[in-house]
């Protein structure tokens, strides 16, 4: 999506008294694990949507470049935090086979759901610049998911948890 903002670690937090890491760093990390998850997801995506349509392809190609800026600047803020950033896995199991365009669009579809989820867990974990940021994301993942499943929920990172 061009003209999206990502979290920006200039904006947001900062140590806490005595130089401690700010509360919110394990929802950090978790907005940092589930970028990392979309950035590899979306290499299968693009690989099996642009079968179907010129369109589709260039926005999974918005969506991954969205995600790799937003990954980058999770890094980053965890850094600034005091944290050391969660490292990629080497490969992520897909929640169902991705062998066709339908597929590969209800895996974006799914990828945005989880990354607005960790969005909405940072958004009550932050202050200030960073719950501002990750409340801007979590508007972005949720309006890609709807481009992408062609529904809406009312509370887009707030899924009921079992």
């Amino acid at each position: 999506m061009s003209g999206t903002t990502s979290p920006s670690p200039k904006s947001g937090p900062s140590r806490s008294p005595g130089g401690a890491a700010a509360p919110a760093l394990p929802a950090v990390q978790a907005a940092l694990a589930a970028e990392q998850a979309a950035v590899y997801g979306y290499g299968v995506v693009g690989g099996q949507v642009g079968q179907a349509a010129a369109a589709r392809q260039a926005e999974a190609r918005q969506a991954y470049d969205a995600h790799r800026a937003a990954r980058d600047a999770l890094v980053r803020t965890v850094t600034d935090l005091g944290g050391v950033p969660v490292a990629a896995a080497a490969g992520y199991r897909l929640p169902f086979p991705v062998d066709d365009p339908a597929a590969a669009v209800r895996l974006a579809a799914y990828l945005e759901d989880r990354v607005a989820g960790a969005y909405g867990d940072l958004v009550r974990a932050a202050t200030g610049g960073l719950r501002r940021d990750a409340a801007a994301a979590l508007r972005q993942a949720a309006v890609r998911a709807v481009r992408w499943s062609g529904e809406s929920v009312a509370f887009p990172g707030l899924a009921e948890r079992a």
